[in-house]
This record gives structure tokens, sequence and C-alpha cells, in this order.
């Protein structure tokens, strides 16, 4: 009877433990599907737009992953990893992506033609955090921002443009890592192409922008490889930046 006791005390213990190990492998689980809670803090003085991230005001600013892979297989950190930082002052919001990729590829002459197969930081922005549709309006933009800088996204008449005008960007590379800085002025979504009267909003404490930050990624393919994003997309199909502004992360500013 001692015997039978001592077993069934055993089995029960450890049953406990598996219990109780459960759900913090859950939550581990499930902290790699969520897209975490961001911040933009205005910056006192805004940073020189140089590639060199040594302005003040990065300092003490959190890191956010870029971690979500909407396109490709796993990647090897050795092939790519990803973080970023935000600020803002009236005129700017202000990103610094921190990447890390061991091939940096340029494979389309034509700026306009099938950009997202060279290596690009995506910068996505929907003004009024509205979200909805915005694949072929400016509901929201989508920047592809190109090796040498050139910034491309589909306007209403469903074809490519340059909008260069809208972001500035500076990436400086030393061995396999970038460090992209990058100042991106808002438009609403009254913006016209082509009209000369666009005028970007001005930003201040409360506001509240949709963003994500995105990375394609090829290492000598005919297209991408992988489309690494920093917001968790639910479902099969995660590649719906492009289109949906409703996956954008709320960005207040503080």
């Amino acid at each position: 009877m001692k015997n039978t006791r001592f077993i069934i005390a055993a089995v029960v213990a450890i049953f406990s433990l598996t219990a109780c190990s459960g759900p913090n492998k859950d939550s581990a689980e499930t902290t790699k599907t969520e897209t975490p809670e961001l911040y933009a803090a205005q910056a006192m003085v805004p940073p020189v737009i140089d590639g060199i991230p040594g302005d003040s005001c990065w300092r003490n600013l959190p890191w956010y992953p870029l971690d979500q892979i909407w396109l490709g297989d796993s990647i090897d950190p050795q092939d790519f990893s990803g973080k970023y930082k935000l600020t803002w002052s009236e005129d700017y919001l202000y990103i610094l992506a921190e990447i890390r990729d061991d091939t940096l590829i340029d494979i389309q002459p034509d700026g306009l033609k099938a950009y997202w197969d060279d290596d690009c930081l995506e910068i996505f922005v929907d003004e009024d955090a509205s979200g909805g549709n915005h694949q072929y309006s400016h509901n929201a933009f989508a920047y592809h921002i190109a090796l040498d800088s050139k910034v491309a996204d589909i306007g209403p008449d469903s074809l490519p443009h340059y909008y260069d005008q809208h972001v500035t960007c500076r990436r400086s590379t030393i061995g396999n890592k970038s460090r992209w800085e990058v100042a991106v002025a808002l438009y609403p979504d009254t913006y016209r192409d082509g009209a000369s009267d666009n005028k970007p909003v001005k930003l201040h404490k409360g506001k509240t922008i949709g963003f994500a930050l995105a990375y394609c990624d090829n290492d000598h393919s005919p297209q991408r490889e992988n489309f690494i994003g920093s917001v968790f997309v639910p479902g099969e199909d995660k590649n719906q930046g492009w289109i949906d502004a409703g996956i954008f992360a709320k960005l207040p500013l503080r």
C-alpha cells in the first residue's frame, strides 16, 4: 500500500509540474506572434539624417524588433536580423533601422519596376490611423526605399511613382550591418499626385499614426526571398501591408 501511495504521489507531482510549465511555453509562443506596443517620444533636437546614429534623440529609446516573416521561410540570424527606433518632430516621423543582411542586392535597373525584389526598407504610414484599403489610393503610403535612397509607391492610377519628396533617407553600411536613418513627412489621404498644393500635416503630442516597417531581403535570386515585417499578421496570407492599412500598428506620439 505504501508503494502504491508513493507511485500515485509521484505521478501527481509530475502531472502538476507539466501543467505548470505548459502556460509558460504557450506564453512564449504567443509573445512571438504579438506586435509590441509602440510609442514615439518627441525629439527635443531632431536628428541629422546622415545614417550615423550619434544624435542625442536616439539615446535611451527602445529598440523594436523586425522579426515577423510575411513572405518566405524561416531566417538564419546570420542571414538577416533587424530592429528599429522611432522619434518625431513637428515636421517628421523619424526611423532608425539597424539591419544585418549578409548580401545587399540591387538587380532592378529601373527603380519603378519590381523594386520589391531588391533589398529595400519599406515604411508603411497611415497619417490618421484610419485603416482600410490603400492599394490604389493615398489612404496610406507604403514607401519602398531602395539602396540608392529612391522612394517608390503605387499611386491611385495603379502605377508606381517616385515619392522622393516625402522621405529623406541616408544609409551607412559597415560589413553586414546597415543603419538606415529616415525622416518621413506625413501626408493626409487628400494628397493628389502632381498637385502643387499638397502639404504634410504637423505632428503633435497625442496624435496616433498607423505604422509598420518591413524589409525586402534578396540573396541573388530573381525575386525577393524573404519579406520581414514589424507587425504580426494573422492568417496564411501575411503580405497584406501594401493593401490593408488595418494591419498597421497604432503609434501614439508622446
